[in-house]
């Protein structure tokens, strides 16, 4: 068999391709390569999932076929390693009160009586930089994923670079503050991390560059002119009318990032494309494979124009957008013909053992203290690296404007409202609670619950604002009712379902038509069935009543059996269970 090394890369592809795939059988997961694009030359991407559990999925790009396919198994064994395909869900009952959640070797700390952060969580600096007015409650910190208050926090070992002590720091804080920023995999354990902290450059330097409206050198001429395959995909991509800009990302030599910006003509938006790798080569490749990664050349028309309003490319919600889909605002600023840092022909390469304590050495100047977890129970090496101040995704804040735990004590309560007998008043001032505890009415229910519903109900459409509709008939408050039904026609009604959307203008008229004490509701239901059609006016007819309010939400029970697609996510947990605790037996 042909042996093919990449830069960058420890172990041949075909070697990591057969060891990875082999691996992922042996754990029982059946994966598929369901979408392959070639869009210009040498830049590949796949998209691969597992067959019975279609929310365990990962891409993977590179410069070739092999480059890609080895890319997207070794980001799946990062997310697998890291629990990262369950970050948004609740394991249920059995998972919170098993022997361990997440990994044996995490650590418990009981609620205290005043409800502080427990002792013996995040060291000194932590503690500092999470919470620095001492503001923050243990029951605040309770994982997503158990919901198990009387359990406490629990807390993942970390090991401190600066002197290798273990800190740990609550499931809660990782979640929610850095989701799948520092994650990685591969062949060996420096390689792995070496791509983890160059992840964490690329996406701090990233929003450096956006958020200050840096100005950046390009890379020169003759620079490119040593990666013939990348200038190849630069001159397909230029020759269907994108104009490409290629730059230095490493603000004067200090951090091993690239930019490539990808304009289109065609409707005046642009798209930055951000990599980093200790080798300059890898990260442009890196670079300009990301900027194509899962999309056609009929797929970049859906970004923004660039903008002079510095303010509002600085805000946090765009920085955000930049991280999930690239989409978000950029300034003209980073095309001015003055750059602001002159271009570095830069290199940190060597062997990944040495790029490591380059990388490192990079972390300890700026005086940022890294946190690594090794995960080795699946036969893959994998990571998850925090370096707070730097590898953040979202604001410190987060943790009390909007935590993912914040739905979780509503949990029982909302799934058990279809088939519920409630006196009316109840219905009401749950809306009440709702608005006493800030809930955003556009926040959809089964992400605040942290429920996979599949799309084949309506908890999967289902939104605040929408729900207060529900409640409000199930009230008898048919004004409030109106005013919901109409909010929700408005900011909901373009992901409904044909059926879901009928049902909603018939239940808008018939609660427009109680409004109108002077007509008889009889005379119109020969035309409302003939708009609408009996099925419809049925169902809104019983809403109205608040006999059956609920409608398309089936009832819940506690193991949430009604949704396959938990279901079939819990199974895929199940095999990670088996798998850490054979290994941490050992």
């Amino acid at each position: 068999m042909t042996q093919t090394f990449i830069p960058g890369k420890d172990a041949a592809l075909e070697d990591s391709i057969a060891r990875f795939q082999q691996k992922l059988l042996d754990l029982g997961f059946h994966i598929e390569e369901a979408a392959w694009l070639n869009p210009v030359p040498n830049v590949w991407s796949v998209h691969i999932r597992d067959k019975e559990c279609a929310l365990c999925f990962t891409n993977g790009k590179g410069a070739t076929k092999k480059a890609a396919l080895a890319s997207a198994l070794g980001e799946y064994f990062e997310r697998l390693s890291t629990n990262y395909f369950f970050a948004d869900f609740w394991l249920g009952e059995t998972v919170a009160n098993g022997p361990f959640v997440h990994y044996p070797n995490e650590k418990w700390f009981p609620l205290t009586e005043n409800d502080d952060v427990p002792e013996g969580l995040l060291d000194a600096r932590l503690r500092a930089f999470y919470d620095p007015e001492n503001e923050l409650t243990g029951s605040q910190l309770i994982d997503l994923q158990s919901g198990n208050e009387a359990r406490g926090v629990c807390g993942l070992p970390f090991t401190r670079q600066s002197d290798n002590q273990t800190v740990y720091i609550p499931m809660n804080i990782i979640g929610n503050l850095y989701v799948s920023n520092g994650m990685s995999a591969g062949n060996t354990r420096n390689e792995a991390r070496v791509q983890g902290l160059s992840e964490v450059f690329e996406r701090y330097v990233k929003n450096r560059i956006i958020a200050e409206s840096i100005s950046l050198p390009e890379i020169p001429a003759e620079v490119m002119a040593r990666y013939p395959a990348v200038m190849e995909s630069i001159a397909t991509l230029e020759a269907e009318g994108f104009p490409i800009f290629a730059y230095d990302g490493s603000l004067g030599g200090k951090y091993p990032v690239i930019c490539v910006v990808l304009f289109n003509p065609a409707n005046g938006t642009c798209f930055a494309s951000f990599g980093a790798h200790p080798d300059f080569g890898v990260a442009l490749e890196r670079t300009v494979t990301e900027l194509l990664q899962g999309r056609g050349l009929k797929d970049l028309d859906v970004f923004t124009p660039p903008t002079f309003d510095d303010e509002e490319v600085a805000e946090h919600t765009n920085l955000e957008t930049h991280f999930i889909d690239s989409s978000g605002l950029i300034s003209w600023d980073l095309f001015k013909q003055d750059a602001d840092y002159p271009f570095t022909d830069w290199s940190f390469s060597g062997t990944t053992e040495e790029e490591f304590a380059t990388l490192m050495a990079i972390f300890a100047a700026e005086d940022k203290e890294v946190y690594i977890a090794d995960y080795e129970h699946l036969g893959v090496y994998a990571c998850r690296i925090i370096v707070p101040g730097m590898s953040d995704i979202y604001p410190t804040e987060d943790l009390w404007l909007a935590n993912n735990n914040m739905g979780s004590h509503l949990r029982e309560t909302l799934l058990s409202l279809p088939g519920s007998a409630w006196n009316k008043e109840d219905y009401l001032n749950l809306i009440e609670q709702l608005d006493e505890e800030g809930f955003d009415d556009f926040t959809r229910v089964r992400e605040l619950l942290g429920l996979a519903t599949g799309a084949d109900n309506g908890w999967y459409t289902l939104r605040i604002g929408e729900l207060k509709a529900m409640l409000a008939l199930a009230g008898g408050d048919l004004e409030q009712a109106l005013i919901w039904t109409e909010w929700t026609m408005e900011f909901n009604s373009s992901v409904f379902s044909p059926t879901r959307a009928n049902y909603y203008r018939c239940l808008q008229t018939l609660l427009l038509l109680s409004q109108e004490e002077a007509r008889q509701p009889l005379q119109y239901l020969n035309a409302f069935i003939k708009m609408y059609g009996a099925e419809a006016v049925e169902a809104a007819s019983a809403a109205l009543s608040g006999e059956a309010a609920f409608y398309g939400l089936p009832p819940v029970d506690c193991d949430l059996q009604v949704f396959p697609a938990h279901q079939s996510l819990l199974k895929a947990y199940e095999k990670l269970q088996r798998a850490k605790a054979a290994y941490w037996l050992k």
